[in-house]
């Protein structure tokens, strides 16, 4: 009994010593360990760590153990692997940091600002228009929402448009005579920025092999990017949306506008949960393969 109360009594004491910074550190802590683990869950950066730590865990036995030609190996492995990390982990580094210093201060203040908001879901419902048009004439279609990464680089490679967004000039644009109809359109600021733009297409090889160069372009550039790409099947008229890599299919026009309204305004959480009645993300290998 004596040795229960001696226990309780030393917590208790250590509980006196914490102060309020050491609880500010952990928090910050945990904060970064599970954004990071976030971060990597679904991509393919994932498989990469798991091989890393199972190489830490063989250090660790062989170390114990005393094997001296395998601890020899792994030791000279370890001593470029800080280096040899960041080469294997460039575009994920890259999209992490940038995911990073973006700042919600600005999305916050614009929900702060009704005639904004108004402003914001206008062009969310035009889109949202031409995007159910393209899906019953089978038109293909690839458009960009920029978030907080900057997209200069791509909009460089189209057509510089500066426009307001309506679903009459999208048609337009994607109308498959019209010489910007291969492109992306990239909308920055609710404004139409730019069309006929080339975008990064994907290296994930566990894409299935149905989807074509336009499905591939737009989860492309959402892997490179915070940007939210809506994507419309000339083949099969199928809308879909890739966000961070993932790829979700089968919207309607209604569906499709209160997902592209949450994920724009960051409530993610909420978008996610919403999302889970469509038919989940393409990262499956199979199926026909198209050009779309």
């Amino acid at each position: 009994m004596s040795a229960i109360l001696d226990y309780f009594r030393y917590v208790g004491e250590q509980l006196k010593s914490i102060r309020a910074v050491d609880v500010l550190d952990i928090l910050l802590v945990a904060f970064v360990f599970y954004y990071i683990f976030q971060f990597m869950r679904k991509r393919r950066a994932g498989k990469l760590l798991v091989g890393v730590v199972l190489l830490i865990v063989l250090l660790l036995i062989s170390e114990v153990a005393k094997m001296k030609a395998l601890n020899f190996i792994l030791t000279n492995v370890f001593s470029v692997g800080i280096l040899s990390l960041i080469i294997v982990f460039q575009p994920e580094l890259r999209s992490f940091l940038e995911k990073v210093g973006g700042t919600t201060f600005h999305n916050f203040k614009g929900k702060l600002d009704k005639n904004q908001d108004a402003a914001f879901r206008n062009v969310v419902s035009e889109v949202c228009i031409a995007a159910d048009y393209f899906s019953k004439t089978k038109t293909g279609a690839l458009i960009v929402f920029e978030r907080e990464t900057k997209l200069g680089d791509q909009a460089r490679t189209g057509t510089v448009v500066n426009a307001d967004v309506s679903s009459y000039l999208l048609e337009n644009i994607f109308f498959n005579k019209s010489p910007l109809h291969d492109g992306a359109v990239i909308i920055s600021q609710g404004r139409l920025h730019s069309a006929g733009c080339l975008l990064p297409l994907s290296s994930n090889v566990d894409l299935i092999r149905e989807l074509g160069t336009r499905h591939r372009a737009g989860i492309g550039m959402s892997e490179n990017s915070d940007a939210v790409v809506l994507i419309v099947s000339e083949e099969t008229g199928i809308i879909s949306v890739a966000v961070e890599g993932e790829l979700k299919r089968g919207f309607d026009r209604s569906t499709l506008e209160e997902y592209l309204n949450l994920r724009l305004s960051r409530e993610d959480a909420i978008a996610d949960k919403m999302v889970n009645r469509f038919k989940g993300t393409i990262l499956r290998k199979g199926g026909k393969k198209n050009n779309e």
